[in-house]
C-alpha cells in the first residue's frame, strides 16, 4: 500500500506539502491539490482517516443529513443527489457520508450528534427553507456548510444556486411578449427559498405588463406529474381560473399538465401555451414532448461539482465571497408556446 512518502517522492514535493495539498488547505494552489490528488489516485494512496484528524484536526468526511421518508430509495431524483455528491467528492479525495433520520426524529438532534463525535468536517443542504434551522444551528456552531440555493435576501453562507427569479421573470415575460394576460404558475412547496424566488419573478413580470397580485394565477406543492395533472383540471373546471398560459416548475409538472390538457380536449399551443423549468431530469426529454416544449434548461447534475469545491473549500478556511456562486441557464423556445386565441 502506497504512504505519503511514495506519493511526496512520485509529486516532487515535500511530505508537508503534499500533506496540505490533499486535505485541500487554501494556501497551496489549484495546480498543486490537483497534481498531488491525480499523484495519490495513481498510486492507489488511501489517506488513514485518524491519521489525517491528527495531523490536520480534520477527518475528510462530509454529510448530507435528510428526513426519513418512505419514498427515498424509489425518488430518483434523492438518487441523483447522493450520486453525484458523492461522485465530486471522491475525486477530491473526501469521504461523503449519507445520514437518514429515523422517521419522526427531529433533524438538530442528528446535527448535534454527528458534530459531536467529530467523525464529520461539514455538510451540505439541500431543499433550504426560509429561516432554515439547519443553517442557523451550524452558523451558530461554526461547522462548515454549503447550501444548494439561498437562504434569505443577502445570505452570509456558502452556497451554489442558479437565478430562479430571473429564469421565471424570463418565462413569464416571454408569455407577456406574445400576448397573454393570464398566465398560472404551477409552482414547488410553500416556504422553500427557491419556489419564493420563482415567485417572485413571476409576480416582477406581471406587475411590469401592467399586471400583479389580482392577475396571478398561482398553485403550490410536491412537484410531481399528479400535480401538474390535478392542477390543470382544475384550473379548467367550471368556475376555474382558465389560464391561456401554464408554468411549470419542472418538468414532471409539465407532463402532468401535458396529459390533463389532452384529456380535456385542449390543444397546446392553441388553446393553452405551456413553458417548464428543466432540471433535466433523466427519462424526462422535453424536446420529444408533443409538441417539443419551451424550457429554460439548467442541469442539476451540474450543481454537483461546485458544491463540492464550495464545501471544500469553506472547510479550509477560503473566504466567503468565492464560496458564493450562480450557475447559468440556457432559453430554448420550441413549438409549445404562441400567441393567444383572440
Amino acid at each position: 500500500m502506497s504512504t505519503l512518502k511514495d506519493v511526496a517522492k512520485k509529486a516532487g514535493l515535500s511530505v508537508t506539502q503534499v500533506s496540505r495539498a490533499l486535505n485541500n488547505h487554501s494556501d497551496v494552489s489549484a495546480r498543486t491539490r490537483e497534481h498531488v490528488h491525480a499523484v495519490a489516485r495513481a498510486l492507489g494512496y488511501q489517506p488513514n482517516i485518524s491519521a489525517r484528524k491528527l495531523v490536520s484536526g480534520r477527518s475528510g468526511m462530509v454529510g448530507l443529513v435528510v428526513p426519513w421518508s418512505p419514498d427515498l430509495s424509489s425518488d430518483g431524483l434523492f438518487m441523483e443527489v447522493v450520486a453525484g455528491l458523492s461522485t465530486h467528492f471522491s475525486a477530491r479525495e473526501m469521504q461523503f457520508v449519507l445520514h437518514i433520520a429515523q422517521k419522526g426524529e427531529p433533524i438538530l438532534p442528528v446535527y448535534r450528534r454527528l458534530i459531536g463525535n467529530g467523525a464529520l468536517d461539514g455538510f451540505v443542504l439541500v431543499d433550504p427553507e426560509d429561516g432554515d434551522e439547519r443553517a442557523a444551528f451550524l452558523t451558530e456552531l461554526d461547522v462548515p456548510f454549503v447550501v444548494h440555493g439561498r437562504i434569505g435576501e443577502n445570505p452570509e453562507h456558502p452556497y451554489f444556486d442558479i437565478d430562479n427569479e430571473g429564469i421565471f421573470y424570463e418565462l413569464t415575460d416571454h408569455l407577456l411578449s406574445l400576448g397573454h394576460r393570464r398566465i398560472a404558475l404551477l409552482n414547488g412547496v410553500e416556504g422553500r427559498t427557491y419556489v419564493g424566488a420563482r415567485r417572485r419573478g413571476y409576480m416582477r413580470a406581471l406587475a411590469g405588463a401592467g399586471g400583479g397580485a389580482d392577475k396571478a394565477i398561482t398553485r403550490n406543492s410536491e412537484m410531481t406529474e399528479a400535480f401538474g395533472l390535478v392542477s390543470t383540471v382544475d384550473l379548467f373546471s367550471p368556475g376555474g381560473d382558465t389560464p391561456t398560459a401554464i408554468i411549470c416548475g419542472n418538468v414532471r409538472i409539465a407532463k402532468g399538465v401535458y396529459q390533463a390538457l389532452q384529456a380535456l380536449g385542449l390543444t397546446i399551443p392553441d388553446d393553452v401555451s405551456v413553458v417548464a423549468h428543466d432540471d433535466r431530469l433523466a427519462n424526462l426529454q422535453t424536446a420529444a414532448f408533443y409538441p417539443a416544449l419551451s424550457v429554460t434548461d439548467a442541469p442539476l447534475r451540474d450543481s454537483w461539482k461546485p458544491l463540492a469545491g464550495c464545501l471544500a473549500d469553506a472547510i479550509a478556511g477560503a473566504p466567503l465571497p468565492k464560496l458564493q456562486l450562480i450557475g447559468s441557464h440556457q432559453t430554448l423556445f420550441r413549438q409549445s408556446t404562441a400567441v393567444p386565441r383572440s
